[in-house]
């Protein structure tokens, strides 16, 4: 089997998104709660940035987006974050680390943008919470969530996070980019006119 690359997710990609979505809903019940319109849950909310992993025949394997966070409207600013999240991988290509490469994809999204990741996963979704631990995710806490499995009971969610390793750099550039200006300058910090 060619190795599965993992490109931008296109418009004409959502109905191969769908179609394994499908597969993945009857194997594992992700999603939990069959939404009512597949392709506006993979659209929505508008997505920062979404990926597919595909197949030499352009073939959907898996899928994830991230979302960015608002910061909250009262308070200091927070540092800037997005969510994971609509990440699946099919039965049949599992086992070729997808869900690994489509988080890795995630996570060099938020590092060139200095951007820490959260999401959250059913408590229940062992194989999730292995992948997300492996991959150096921390888990920050558990809630209830503000919707209810399909036979009406609560759901327990875990939320995780992951801090941007991009920010140490973001500042060593500017850093780096100031004491370049001053060299030019001559090592002076102000001007004459």
């Amino acid at each position: 089997m060619i190795q599965p690359r993992i490109r931008r997710r296109r418009l004409t990609d959502l109905d191969g998104c769908v179609a394994g979505l499908a597969t993945v809903h009857q194997a594992d019940r992700y999603p939990l709660n069959w939404p009512a319109d597949p392709h506006r849950w993979l659209r929505e909310p508008h997505p920062a940035r979404a990926w597919v992993a595909v197949d030499a025949d352009a073939a959907i394997l898996g899928h994830v987006a991230v979302h960015r966070v608002p910061s909250p409207a009262n308070g200091p600013p927070a540092r800037p974050t997005a969510e994971v999240a609509r990440l699946f991988v099919i039965p049949r290509a599992r086992g070729l680390a997808l869900g690994n490469a489509l988080l890795g994809r995630a996570r060099q999204w938020a590092s060139a943008r200095g951007t820490d990741l959260v999401l959250d996963v059913t408590s229940g979704s062992a194989e999730a919470v292995a992948l997300y631990e492996r991959a150096g995710w921390r888990c920050t806490g558990s809630s209830t969530a503000p919707w209810t499995a399909p036979d009406g009971s609560p759901v327990s969610l875990r939320h995780y996070t992951l801090r941007s390793d991009a920010a140490p750099a973001i500042a060593a550039r500017r850093r780096a980019s100031r004491a370049a200006a001053s060299r030019s300058s001559g090592g002076s910090s102000t001007s004459t006119s």
